[in-house]
């Protein structure tokens, strides 16, 4: 006998039309919606955005248009603020349906969401920001409040956490605890934003949905269309109903989401991570020490933590750590009586990386694990968590808004497990084209601001190929010659039949730089230390020229002419 399906219809917004099987048929709320639609307040601000602030040009229609930023670290944040100051000053930003960032543009994106109706005084703002980054960092202090709040508040820790507070602010900085939605309640006249993540997880699968975005309303996968709200985005969920509330991530953790570059990391970033680690272990050891507290572990127990931090950084620069594991055990025997626990020595092979960091990997746990079931207190257990999640490159670990839900649209590789992976979109597609390919979005002209390190069209050629694959409309982009690459023109335009037209935009081009591109890119590596006033100053200046050179080419695709009765 074949079951009987139920089709349960929930009026509101935020409910979905869900074939349901007799073990559901007595459930009537969920909290995901599986539908390619806009969110209903999105869909309310694109159309008043059309009406308030398009400028009014008689018989001339304005495209519906999205400005994406690429990655890119601080140049992209510094770029993207330099290339919308000159939009302003152009009178083009008002045409600017969407603003869609991933990696360093979403900095850029925190900061100008900050200030309600950013759009409209971008001048000041600007100014703002420039000072702020120009000022003081955070000091160890406040990183430590602030991971505290993190590791005590949220069920699920993860080095983004540690990402979020010890190195976005070398940055940014600042510590910015307002949320998405909080920011987005003041800015009604602004260009609707979109942060854009992947899911790690489906980045190596063939039947996943990578593609995540995260907006004011709701948080999801673009491709597939499965969404929540996004102050419940990273709650515990089941069957696609909330289990368990989780705080709404706030911005500094998002900056950190977006901007997670080395969660595929090489050695050098996860030394560059082992160090922070071991700064503030040197800021926050001598506290606890000293303090007055006496459920406080010995003080041998941080030579042990320390040591298994210098241990992490010896093997992965392939030097032997022999004399620190002989530390370690000997202190373990002395604290925790707890003999044989650790794997031997012996079966580290420096000459195998892989299997050197997953001898680290099981090294570490089994340290923490013997230390933590010693000595049950706070700090200790957040500075085990710290390096357990080192130790793992856990990023971004989020629960599964899709877990055990039933959806013949949704792949099942994202059905299975109860939690999910989120990292820097710019490890797999360094733009977020595929926020903005959404066909409700019905978006007509793409600008694509690119701030990649590398090939200047990568972003291009590869979600070209995708968009093969996957049957979206893209136009056609012929193929780059070695020439064109080293060279790049400061303007291109792509169209075809049925796609939005895309005009791509490199940052370091013949244009702006003259035969100097290979300096200038070496100047503004991705991952160098914050930038001073004058290369902030100088960074600005070039990704304005790319706007302000191309006013003329920019208004005659952005401008559809003699179109009779348009606003």
């Amino acid at each position: 006998m074949v079951p009987l399906e139920i089709l349960v219809v929930i009026p509101k917004a935020w409910k979905k039309e869900v074939f349901l099987g007799p073990s559901l048929l007595f459930s009537a709320s969920i909290d995901v919606r599986i539908r390619h639609s806009l969110n209903k307040e999105e869909e309310d601000f694109i159309v008043n955005r059309r009406k308030s602030s398009f400028p009014a040009r008689g018989n001339i229609k304005v495209k519906n248009i999205a400005l994406l930023g690429s990655g890119g670290g601080q140049r992209a944040m510094v770029g993207l603020l330099g290339s919308l100051v000159e939009l302003k000053e152009a009178g083009l930003l008002d045409s600017i349906l969407y603003l869609s960032g991933v990696s360093g543009s979403t900095w850029c994106m925190a900061s100008l969401y900050q200030e309600p109706d950013w759009s409209t005084k971008l001048e000041t703002v600007k100014d703002k920001i420039i000072k702020r980054l120009n000022g003081p960092g955070v000091s160890w202090g406040d990183v430590f409040e602030k991971l505290k709040k993190y590791y005590k508040e949220k069920d699920i820790f993860s080095l983004t956490d540690l990402w979020a507070v010890m190195v976005v602010p070398t940055f940014v900085k600042e510590i910015d605890e307002s949320t998405l939605t909080h920011q987005w309640d003041h800015c009604s006249k602004d260009p609707f934003p979109i942060y854009t993540v992947i899911d790690k997880q489906c980045k190596h699968q063939v039947d996943g949905d990578p593609w995540f975005e995260i907006s004011p309303y709701e948080a999801g996968y673009s491709h597939i269309g499965a969404f929540v709200e996004t102050p419940i985005f990273g709650s515990q969920f089941d069957k696609g109903s909330k289990e368990k509330q989780q705080p709404e991530i706030d911005m500094l953790y998002l900056q950190a989401l977006c901007g997670s570059a080395i969660a595929d990391s090489v050695d050098e970033i996860l030394n560059s991570i082992w160090q922070k680690v071991k700064d503030f272990f040197d800021y926050l050891f001598p506290q606890i020490k000293t303090g007055k507290d006496p459920n406080n572990p010995p003080a041998e127990c941080f030579q042990v933590l320390m040591d298994l931090v210098n241990m992490n950084v010896d093997v992965l620069n392939a030097k032997d750590p022999s004399a620190l594991d002989k530390s370690i055990r000997e202190s373990l025997n002395e604290l925790t009586e707890d003999k044989g626990q650790l794997i031997p020595i012996k079966k580290l092979n420096l000459a195998d990386k892989e299997a050197a960091k997953w001898y680290m990997e099981k090294y570490t746990m089994d340290v923490c694990n013997c230390l933590s079931d010693w000595f049950k207190c706070f700090p200790f257990d957040l500075i085990c968590s710290i390096l357990k999640c080192a130790a793992q490159r856990i990023w971004g670990r989020k629960y599964n808004f899709l877990h055990n839900i039933i959806d013949e649209t949704v792949p099942p590789a994202l059905l299975e497990h109860e939690t999910r992976d989120y990292i820097d979109a710019g490890l797999m597609d360094n733009s977020p084209y595929f926020s903005v390919l959404r066909e409700e979005r019905n978006i007509d002209l793409i600008i694509s601001l690119d701030f990649s390190e590398g090939d200047p069209f990568l972003t291009l050629t590869q979600t070209s190929d995708k968009c093969k694959k996957l049957k979206i409309h893209f136009p056609k982009v012929p193929p780059f010659s070695e020439e064109d690459k080293k060279n790049p023109k400061s303007f291109y335009v792509f169209e075809g039949p049925n796609a939005p037209t895309v005009i791509h935009i490199p940052l370091f081009n013949v244009v702006n730089c003259g035969d100097k591109i290979e300096d200038y890119q070496k100047k503004y590596g991705t991952f160098k230390f914050p930038y001073s006033a004058e290369k902030i100053t100088e960074l600005m200046e070039l990704a304005g020229k790319n706007i302000s050179n191309n006013i003329e080419k920019l208004k005659e695709q952005i401008w559809v002419k003699d179109v009779p009765g348009a606003n």
